[in-house]
Protein backbone atom coordinates (compact mmCIF):
# COMPACT_ATOMS: atom_id res chain seq x y z
CA UNK A 1 0.00 0.00 0.00
CA UNK A 2 0.98 3.40 -0.23
CA UNK A 3 2.07 6.02 2.44
CA UNK A 4 -0.76 8.13 1.44
CA UNK A 5 -3.20 5.61 1.65
CA UNK A 6 -2.71 5.17 5.39
CA UNK A 7 -5.00 7.48 7.35
CA UNK A 8 -3.76 9.89 9.60
CA UNK A 9 -0.23 9.37 8.55
CA UNK A 10 0.77 12.91 7.44
CA UNK A 11 -0.55 13.95 10.77
CA UNK A 12 1.50 11.75 13.34
CA UNK A 13 4.33 13.05 15.35
CA UNK A 14 6.79 10.98 14.02
CA UNK A 15 9.83 12.69 15.50
CA UNK A 16 8.53 10.82 18.93
CA UNK A 17 8.15 7.42 16.98
CA UNK A 18 12.02 7.88 15.66
CA UNK A 19 13.14 8.65 19.37
CA UNK A 20 11.22 5.22 20.41
CA UNK A 21 12.69 3.26 17.75
CA UNK A 22 16.75 4.40 18.54
CA UNK A 23 15.33 3.32 21.79
CA UNK A 24 14.61 -0.52 20.77
CA UNK A 25 17.90 0.10 18.34
CA UNK A 26 20.63 -0.24 20.95
CA UNK A 27 19.87 -4.52 22.12
CA UNK A 28 18.95 -4.84 17.58
CA UNK A 29 22.49 -3.12 17.07
CA UNK A 30 24.54 -4.83 19.61
CA UNK A 31 23.44 -8.43 18.68
CA UNK A 32 26.59 -10.38 17.18
CA UNK A 33 25.22 -13.43 15.92
CA UNK A 34 21.46 -13.97 14.27
CA UNK A 35 18.43 -14.49 16.71
CA UNK A 36 17.84 -18.30 17.87
CA UNK A 37 14.09 -18.18 16.64
CA UNK A 38 14.27 -16.57 12.86
CA UNK A 39 11.01 -14.82 11.80
CA UNK A 40 10.22 -13.29 8.93
CA UNK A 41 12.15 -10.04 9.34
CA UNK A 42 15.38 -11.63 11.05
CA UNK A 43 17.94 -9.34 11.32
CA UNK A 44 16.61 -7.01 8.50
CA UNK A 45 16.40 -4.24 11.23
CA UNK A 46 20.05 -3.69 11.39
CA UNK A 47 19.82 -1.54 8.68
CA UNK A 48 17.11 0.95 9.49
CA UNK A 49 18.92 0.98 12.84
CA UNK A 50 22.58 1.89 11.25
CA UNK A 51 20.62 4.88 9.60
CA UNK A 52 18.84 6.39 12.55
CA UNK A 53 21.86 5.84 14.55
CA UNK A 54 23.90 7.80 12.27
CA UNK A 55 20.92 10.49 11.04
CA UNK A 56 20.49 11.87 14.66
CA UNK A 57 17.35 13.81 13.55
CA UNK A 58 15.64 16.56 15.55
CA UNK A 59 12.41 17.88 13.15
CA UNK A 60 9.13 15.67 12.60
CA UNK A 61 9.66 15.99 8.63
CA UNK A 62 13.03 14.39 8.54
CA UNK A 63 11.57 11.62 10.91
CA UNK A 64 8.74 11.03 8.46
CA UNK A 65 11.06 10.96 5.72
CA UNK A 66 13.29 8.48 7.59
CA UNK A 67 10.40 6.17 8.16
CA UNK A 68 8.87 6.46 4.67
CA UNK A 69 12.71 5.85 2.95
CA UNK A 70 13.59 3.20 5.07
CA UNK A 71 10.40 0.81 5.33
CA UNK A 72 7.19 -0.27 3.74
CA UNK A 73 3.48 -0.17 4.98
CA UNK A 74 2.12 -3.70 4.64
CA UNK A 75 -1.63 -3.83 6.36
CA UNK A 76 -1.97 -6.87 8.50
CA UNK A 77 -4.80 -8.63 10.19
CA UNK A 78 -5.60 -11.94 11.08
CA UNK A 79 -6.64 -14.44 8.92
CA UNK A 80 -10.71 -13.62 7.99
CA UNK A 81 -10.76 -10.54 9.40
CA UNK A 82 -10.11 -7.17 8.71
CA UNK A 83 -9.59 -5.37 11.86
CA UNK A 84 -7.06 -5.97 14.99
CA UNK A 85 -7.55 -5.76 18.51
CA UNK A 86 -6.12 -3.53 21.65
CA UNK A 87 -6.02 -3.40 25.00
CA UNK A 88 -4.10 -1.14 27.31
CA UNK A 89 -1.41 -1.53 30.04
CA UNK A 90 0.99 0.80 32.84
CA UNK A 91 2.32 0.50 35.46
CA UNK A 92 0.93 0.28 38.99
CA UNK A 93 1.92 2.30 41.79
CA UNK A 94 0.79 0.79 45.10
CA UNK A 95 1.64 0.81 48.51
CA UNK A 96 3.64 -1.91 50.30
CA UNK A 97 6.20 -2.67 52.90
CA UNK A 98 9.65 -4.51 53.44
CA UNK A 99 8.56 -6.34 56.36
CA UNK A 100 5.21 -7.97 57.17
CA UNK A 101 2.20 -6.52 59.46
CA UNK A 102 -1.13 -6.68 59.85
CA UNK A 103 -1.61 -3.80 57.00
CA UNK A 104 0.61 -5.72 54.60
CA UNK A 105 0.46 -8.86 54.90
CA UNK A 106 0.44 -10.39 50.79
CA UNK A 107 3.74 -11.43 50.22
CA UNK A 108 5.67 -10.30 46.10
CA UNK A 109 7.41 -13.77 45.78
CA UNK A 110 10.83 -13.64 43.57
CA UNK A 111 11.19 -16.79 41.70
CA UNK A 112 11.68 -20.01 43.33
CA UNK A 113 15.39 -21.83 43.07
CA UNK A 114 13.41 -24.76 42.50
CA UNK A 115 11.45 -23.50 39.44
CA UNK A 116 12.70 -24.74 35.80
CA UNK A 117 11.71 -24.29 32.18
CA UNK A 118 13.15 -26.73 29.73
CA UNK A 119 15.64 -25.24 27.62
CA UNK A 120 16.48 -22.22 29.48
CA UNK A 121 18.78 -21.91 32.15
CA UNK A 122 17.64 -21.37 35.49
CA UNK A 123 19.61 -17.91 36.23
CA UNK A 124 18.66 -16.37 33.18
CA UNK A 125 16.97 -13.27 33.49
CA UNK A 126 13.31 -12.85 32.33
CA UNK A 127 11.85 -16.63 31.37
CA UNK A 128 9.38 -17.01 28.78
CA UNK A 129 6.03 -15.96 30.17
CA UNK A 130 4.55 -19.08 27.74
CA UNK A 131 5.13 -23.14 27.83
CA UNK A 132 5.73 -25.36 30.44
CA UNK A 133 7.38 -24.96 34.18
CA UNK A 134 8.40 -28.01 36.33
CA UNK A 135 9.29 -27.65 39.92
CA UNK A 136 12.50 -30.47 40.97
CA UNK A 137 11.57 -33.23 43.50
CA UNK A 138 14.44 -35.13 44.58
CA UNK A 139 16.99 -34.93 42.17
CA UNK A 140 15.35 -35.96 38.94
CA UNK A 141 11.61 -35.86 39.09
CA UNK A 142 9.99 -33.06 37.91
CA UNK A 143 5.85 -32.08 38.39
CA UNK A 144 4.08 -29.09 37.39
CA UNK A 145 4.80 -26.25 39.49
CA UNK A 146 2.22 -24.77 42.25
CA UNK A 147 -0.75 -23.49 40.66
CA UNK A 148 -2.39 -20.01 42.00
CA UNK A 149 -4.65 -21.67 45.06
CA UNK A 150 -1.90 -23.46 46.31
CA UNK A 151 1.10 -20.53 46.35
CA UNK A 152 -1.68 -18.53 48.02
CA UNK A 153 -2.46 -21.48 50.70
CA UNK A 154 1.45 -21.09 51.55
CA UNK A 155 3.16 -23.63 49.23
CA UNK A 156 6.37 -21.60 48.82
CA UNK A 157 5.90 -19.47 52.21
CA UNK A 158 9.00 -19.35 54.56
CA UNK A 159 11.73 -19.79 52.30
CA UNK A 160 12.98 -16.33 52.01
CA UNK A 161 11.42 -15.38 48.55
CA UNK A 162 9.61 -12.39 50.19
CA UNK A 163 10.61 -9.05 48.31
CA UNK A 164 7.99 -6.59 49.78
CA UNK A 165 4.14 -7.10 50.90
CA UNK A 166 1.14 -5.49 50.11
CA UNK A 167 -2.40 -4.74 51.18
CA UNK A 168 -4.41 -6.78 49.47
CA UNK A 169 -4.04 -10.01 46.80
CA UNK A 170 -6.64 -6.94 44.50
CA UNK A 171 -3.29 -5.45 44.42
CA UNK A 172 -0.97 -8.13 43.42
CA UNK A 173 -3.34 -9.69 40.87
CA UNK A 174 -3.13 -6.48 39.19
CA UNK A 175 0.51 -5.75 39.07
CA UNK A 176 0.85 -9.76 38.10
CA UNK A 177 -1.51 -8.61 34.95
CA UNK A 178 0.91 -5.48 34.13
CA UNK A 179 3.99 -7.27 34.32
CA UNK A 180 5.71 -4.69 36.68
CA UNK A 181 4.51 -1.77 39.66
CA UNK A 182 6.31 0.80 42.05
CA UNK A 183 5.84 0.40 45.03
CA UNK A 184 5.76 3.46 47.49
CA UNK A 185 7.54 2.04 51.34
CA UNK A 186 6.18 3.51 54.92
CA UNK A 187 9.45 4.59 55.03
CA UNK A 188 8.64 7.10 51.89
CA UNK A 189 11.27 5.13 49.37
CA UNK A 190 10.38 3.54 46.30
CA UNK A 191 10.96 0.34 44.99
CA UNK A 192 10.46 -0.91 41.10
CA UNK A 193 9.73 -4.82 40.45
CA UNK A 194 8.96 -6.27 37.06
CA UNK A 195 8.15 -9.66 36.11
CA UNK A 196 10.63 -12.54 36.38
CA UNK A 197 8.97 -16.21 35.80
CA UNK A 198 5.84 -17.80 35.47
CA UNK A 199 4.25 -20.62 37.28
CA UNK A 200 3.69 -22.37 33.62
CA UNK A 201 -0.28 -22.22 33.64
CA UNK A 202 -2.02 -19.84 30.67
CA UNK A 203 -3.50 -16.69 31.45
CA UNK A 204 -7.18 -16.79 32.32
CA UNK A 205 -8.59 -13.14 32.29
CA UNK A 206 -10.90 -12.86 35.25
CA UNK A 207 -12.86 -10.09 33.22
CA UNK A 208 -14.06 -12.88 30.97
CA UNK A 209 -15.07 -15.04 33.27
CA UNK A 210 -17.08 -11.83 34.53
CA UNK A 211 -18.77 -11.63 30.92
CA UNK A 212 -19.41 -15.03 30.83
CA UNK A 213 -21.18 -15.15 33.86
CA UNK A 214 -23.18 -12.25 33.22
CA UNK A 215 -21.72 -10.36 36.28
CA UNK A 216 -20.62 -7.39 33.66
CA UNK A 217 -21.89 -6.74 30.39
CA UNK A 218 -19.31 -6.35 27.78
CA UNK A 219 -19.41 -3.15 26.53
CA UNK A 220 -19.17 -2.01 30.24
CA UNK A 221 -15.68 -4.47 31.01
CA UNK A 222 -12.79 -2.58 32.20
CA UNK A 223 -10.51 -3.04 35.34
CA UNK A 224 -12.70 -0.42 37.48
CA UNK A 225 -15.35 -2.28 36.85
CA UNK A 226 -13.78 -5.67 37.75
CA UNK A 227 -11.93 -4.01 40.98
CA UNK A 228 -15.29 -2.84 42.05
CA UNK A 229 -16.80 -5.78 42.04
CA UNK A 230 -13.81 -7.61 43.73
CA UNK A 231 -14.07 -4.97 46.28
CA UNK A 232 -17.89 -5.48 47.09
CA UNK A 233 -17.80 -9.31 46.80
CA UNK A 234 -14.91 -10.49 49.09
CA UNK A 235 -16.27 -14.10 49.27
CA UNK A 236 -16.48 -14.53 45.49
CA UNK A 237 -13.41 -12.66 44.78
CA UNK A 238 -11.18 -15.62 45.98
CA UNK A 239 -12.97 -18.17 43.93
CA UNK A 240 -12.69 -15.52 41.16
CA UNK A 241 -9.49 -15.25 41.39
CA UNK A 242 -7.86 -18.57 41.76
CA UNK A 243 -10.38 -19.73 38.27
CA UNK A 244 -6.74 -17.74 37.23
CA UNK A 245 -4.21 -20.54 38.06
CA UNK A 246 -0.97 -18.42 36.62
CA UNK A 247 1.00 -17.00 39.13
CA UNK A 248 3.52 -13.91 38.27
CA UNK A 249 7.26 -13.93 40.07
CA UNK A 250 8.98 -10.62 40.27
CA UNK A 251 12.60 -9.27 40.31
CA UNK A 252 13.46 -6.22 41.72
CA UNK A 253 14.96 -3.45 39.10
CA UNK A 254 17.59 -0.62 39.89
CA UNK A 255 15.76 2.50 38.64
CA UNK A 256 14.36 5.83 39.87
CA UNK A 257 11.04 7.43 40.10
CA UNK A 258 11.77 9.09 36.90
CA UNK A 259 12.47 5.91 34.95
CA UNK A 260 9.73 4.22 33.28
CA UNK A 261 9.41 0.50 32.95
CA UNK A 262 11.94 -1.69 31.28
CA UNK A 263 10.15 -4.10 28.53
CA UNK A 264 10.54 -7.68 27.38
CA UNK A 265 13.36 -6.14 24.79
CA UNK A 266 15.21 -4.88 27.59
CA UNK A 267 14.42 -1.43 27.09
CA UNK A 268 12.49 1.36 28.55
CA UNK A 269 9.22 1.82 27.33
CA UNK A 270 7.82 5.34 25.59
CA UNK A 271 4.24 6.36 27.13
CA UNK A 272 2.09 6.25 24.06
CA UNK A 273 4.79 5.00 21.46
CA UNK A 274 5.64 1.66 22.89
CA UNK A 275 3.33 -1.47 22.34
CA UNK A 276 3.62 -5.29 23.52
CA UNK A 277 3.31 -7.68 20.56
CA UNK A 278 3.17 -11.34 19.78
CA UNK A 279 6.50 -12.59 20.36
CA UNK A 280 6.40 -15.69 18.44
CA UNK A 281 5.64 -13.79 15.35
CA UNK A 282 7.04 -10.20 15.25
CA UNK A 283 10.37 -8.81 16.40
CA UNK A 284 10.90 -6.50 18.98
CA UNK A 285 12.17 -2.96 17.55
CA UNK A 286 9.10 -2.99 14.85
CA UNK A 287 7.81 -0.48 13.96
CA UNK A 288 3.23 -0.38 13.87
CA UNK A 289 1.01 2.31 12.56
CA UNK A 290 -2.33 2.04 14.22
CA UNK A 291 -5.75 3.49 13.04
CA UNK A 292 -8.82 3.69 15.08
CA UNK A 293 -11.26 5.24 17.59
CA UNK A 294 -10.41 4.75 21.32
CA UNK A 295 -11.97 6.29 24.56
CA UNK A 296 -8.62 8.02 25.55
CA UNK A 297 -10.70 11.07 26.76
CA UNK A 298 -13.42 9.31 28.99
CA UNK A 299 -15.29 6.38 28.79
CA UNK A 300 -17.36 7.18 25.91
CA UNK A 301 -15.31 9.38 23.64
CA UNK A 302 -14.14 8.07 20.20
CA UNK A 303 -10.87 9.98 20.11
CA UNK A 304 -9.29 9.34 17.08
CA UNK A 305 -5.52 7.14 17.49
CA UNK A 306 -3.70 7.24 14.34
CA UNK A 307 0.01 6.90 15.58
CA UNK A 308 3.09 5.24 15.04
CA UNK A 309 3.89 2.65 17.76
CA UNK A 310 7.20 0.84 18.37
CA UNK A 311 7.16 -2.84 19.72
CA UNK A 312 9.41 -3.33 22.61
CA UNK A 313 7.20 -5.29 24.94
CA UNK A 314 4.58 -8.69 24.84
CA UNK A 315 2.27 -10.44 26.91
CA UNK A 316 1.03 -13.94 27.49
CA UNK A 317 -2.43 -12.46 26.46
CA UNK A 318 -1.05 -11.11 23.56
CA UNK A 319 -1.54 -13.50 20.64
CA UNK A 320 -2.21 -13.00 16.87
CA UNK A 321 -0.47 -11.33 14.19
CA UNK A 322 -2.84 -7.71 14.42
CA UNK A 323 -3.11 -7.87 18.61
CA UNK A 324 -0.78 -4.88 20.69
CA UNK A 325 -1.12 -3.86 23.99
CA UNK A 326 -0.76 0.19 24.42
CA UNK A 327 1.22 1.22 26.94
CA UNK A 328 0.20 4.52 28.60
CA UNK A 329 2.88 4.90 31.67
CA UNK A 330 2.82 4.87 35.30
CA UNK A 331 -0.49 6.21 37.72
CA UNK A 332 -3.84 5.97 38.53
CA UNK A 333 -4.84 7.95 35.25
CA UNK A 334 -2.59 5.85 33.01
CA UNK A 335 -4.29 3.24 34.65
CA UNK A 336 -7.95 4.49 34.02
CA UNK A 337 -7.38 5.09 30.32
CA UNK A 338 -6.17 1.55 29.59
CA UNK A 339 -8.25 -0.15 31.75
CA UNK A 340 -11.34 0.76 29.03
CA UNK A 341 -9.50 0.18 26.13
CA UNK A 342 -10.93 -3.07 24.54
CA UNK A 343 -11.20 -1.89 20.87
CA UNK A 344 -10.70 -2.82 17.00
CA UNK A 345 -8.03 -0.88 15.19
CA UNK A 346 -6.57 -1.58 11.79
CA UNK A 347 -2.60 -2.51 11.79
CA UNK A 348 -0.24 -0.81 9.48
CA UNK A 349 3.30 -3.26 10.37
CA UNK A 350 6.14 -1.15 8.20
CA UNK A 351 8.98 -3.57 6.80
CA UNK A 352 12.63 -2.89 6.17
CA UNK A 353 12.55 -2.68 2.39
CA UNK A 354 15.66 -4.78 2.29
CA UNK A 355 12.39 -7.30 2.19
CA UNK A 356 10.94 -5.79 -0.80
CA UNK A 357 9.59 -8.61 -2.46
CA UNK A 358 9.18 -6.87 -5.85
CA UNK A 359 12.61 -6.02 -5.60
CA UNK A 360 13.82 -9.72 -4.50
CA UNK A 361 12.07 -10.70 -7.43
CA UNK A 362 14.10 -9.29 -9.65
CA UNK A 363 17.27 -10.53 -8.99
CA UNK A 364 15.86 -13.70 -8.47
CA UNK A 365 17.32 -16.21 -10.95
CA UNK A 366 15.32 -17.38 -13.71
CA UNK A 367 15.88 -21.58 -15.03
CA UNK A 368 17.50 -22.12 -18.19
CA UNK A 369 16.33 -21.32 -21.20
CA UNK A 370 14.15 -23.81 -23.51
CA UNK A 371 16.07 -25.98 -26.07
CA UNK A 372 15.43 -24.37 -29.84
CA UNK A 373 13.62 -26.75 -31.74
CA UNK A 374 16.46 -28.25 -33.74
CA UNK A 375 18.05 -29.14 -30.72
CA UNK A 376 14.99 -30.84 -29.30
CA UNK A 377 14.67 -33.03 -32.18
CA UNK A 378 17.85 -34.11 -32.06
CA UNK A 379 17.56 -35.19 -28.64
CA UNK A 380 13.93 -36.04 -28.11
CA UNK A 381 12.59 -36.42 -24.53
CA UNK A 382 11.27 -39.76 -23.87
CA UNK A 383 9.05 -41.00 -20.62
CA UNK A 384 9.08 -44.74 -20.61
CA UNK A 385 6.30 -44.49 -18.20
CA UNK A 386 3.97 -42.58 -20.92
CA UNK A 387 5.20 -45.46 -23.53
CA UNK A 388 4.08 -47.94 -21.61
CA UNK A 389 0.75 -46.73 -21.17
CA UNK A 390 0.24 -46.04 -24.77
CA UNK A 391 1.29 -49.82 -25.65
CA UNK A 392 -1.51 -50.85 -22.82
CA UNK A 393 -3.93 -48.50 -24.43
CA UNK A 394 -2.93 -50.06 -27.47
CA UNK A 395 -3.28 -53.79 -26.50
CA UNK A 396 0.30 -55.06 -26.76
CA UNK A 397 0.93 -56.86 -24.00
CA UNK A 398 3.56 -56.34 -22.24
CA UNK A 399 6.83 -59.00 -21.83
CA UNK A 400 5.92 -61.80 -18.71
CA UNK A 401 9.02 -62.26 -16.51
CA UNK A 402 8.71 -66.17 -14.75
CA UNK A 403 11.04 -68.36 -12.81
CA UNK A 404 13.60 -70.77 -14.58
CA UNK A 405 11.63 -72.36 -17.69
CA UNK A 406 10.82 -76.33 -16.73
CA UNK A 407 10.02 -78.91 -19.01
CA UNK A 408 6.39 -78.33 -19.23
CA UNK A 409 6.95 -74.54 -20.01
CA UNK A 410 9.65 -75.38 -23.45
CA UNK A 411 7.10 -78.06 -24.40
CA UNK A 412 4.38 -74.73 -24.87
CA UNK A 413 6.61 -72.37 -25.81
CA UNK A 414 7.24 -75.27 -28.96
CA UNK A 415 3.65 -75.45 -29.85
CA UNK A 416 2.48 -72.34 -29.51
CA UNK A 417 5.45 -71.35 -32.34
CA UNK A 418 4.50 -73.98 -34.32
CA UNK A 419 1.01 -72.79 -33.87
CA UNK A 420 2.00 -69.21 -34.34
CA UNK A 421 3.92 -70.22 -37.78
CA UNK A 422 2.90 -68.15 -40.97
CA UNK A 423 0.99 -70.41 -43.65
CA UNK A 424 1.22 -69.50 -47.30
CA UNK A 425 -2.03 -68.29 -47.43
CA UNK A 426 -1.60 -65.60 -45.10
CA UNK A 427 -0.87 -61.87 -46.46
CA UNK A 428 2.52 -60.07 -45.62
CA UNK A 429 0.77 -57.73 -43.37
CA UNK A 430 -0.75 -60.68 -41.39
CA UNK A 431 2.69 -62.21 -41.10
CA UNK A 432 4.28 -59.18 -39.75
CA UNK A 433 1.58 -58.59 -37.31
CA UNK A 434 1.61 -62.78 -35.70
CA UNK A 435 5.30 -62.26 -35.60
CA UNK A 436 4.52 -59.17 -33.89
CA UNK A 437 2.24 -61.19 -31.06
CA UNK A 438 4.90 -63.62 -31.44
CA UNK A 439 7.72 -61.65 -29.72
CA UNK A 440 5.36 -59.90 -27.44
CA UNK A 441 3.72 -63.08 -26.08
CA UNK A 442 7.19 -64.77 -25.84
CA UNK A 443 8.56 -65.75 -21.92
CA UNK A 444 11.89 -64.16 -22.09
CA UNK A 445 13.89 -66.66 -20.35
CA UNK A 446 15.84 -65.34 -17.21
CA UNK A 447 19.19 -66.75 -15.72
CA UNK A 448 19.33 -69.29 -13.11
CA UNK A 449 18.64 -68.55 -9.57
CA UNK A 450 22.04 -68.04 -7.49
CA UNK A 451 22.64 -71.77 -5.53
CA UNK A 452 21.66 -71.22 -2.12
CA UNK A 453 24.98 -72.68 -0.44
CA UNK A 454 25.01 -73.03 3.57
CA UNK A 455 27.78 -71.44 5.21
CA UNK A 456 30.02 -73.73 6.65
CA UNK A 457 30.64 -73.03 10.60
CA UNK A 458 33.85 -72.80 11.44
CA UNK A 459 34.78 -74.45 14.11
CA UNK A 460 37.02 -72.14 16.35
CA UNK A 461 40.07 -74.03 18.13
CA UNK A 462 40.32 -73.35 22.21
CA UNK A 463 43.71 -71.74 23.54
CA UNK A 464 44.07 -72.74 26.88
CA UNK A 465 46.03 -71.06 28.93
CA UNK A 466 47.98 -71.81 32.09
CA UNK A 467 47.92 -68.99 35.08
CA UNK A 468 50.57 -69.16 37.50
CA UNK A 469 50.38 -67.35 40.97
CA UNK A 470 53.22 -65.83 42.75
CA UNK A 471 53.07 -66.27 46.47
CA UNK A 472 54.30 -63.19 48.78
Amino acid sequence: MAWADIAGWSDDDHLQAYKAFRVSCRPISAQREPPADPKALGISLRDPCRAAKAADLSDGAKARAFFEEHFLPLRISRLGEGDGFVTGYYEPVIDGSRAQTDAYSVPVYRRPSNLFVRGVKQGANGLPNKGQVFRKIGRRKLVPYYDRAEIEDGAIAGRGLEICWLKSQTDLLFTQIQGSARVRLDDGSTIRINYDAHNGYPYTPVGRILIDRGIIPKEQMSMQKIREWIDQNPDGAKELRRQNRSYVFFREVQLSDKDEAVGAQGVPLTPGRSIAVDKALHVYGTPFFIEGELPIESEQSKTPFRRLMIAQDTGSAIVGPARADLYFGAGAEAGRVSGRLRHNVRFVILVPKSLDPVARGRKMPLPDARPSEKIAKLFPQVDPLKDQQKDQKNGAKLPETSAVPGPKDTTKAAESTKSAAPTAAQPPAAVAQASTIQTADAKVPLPEARPNIKPVREVRRRRYYRYYYRGR
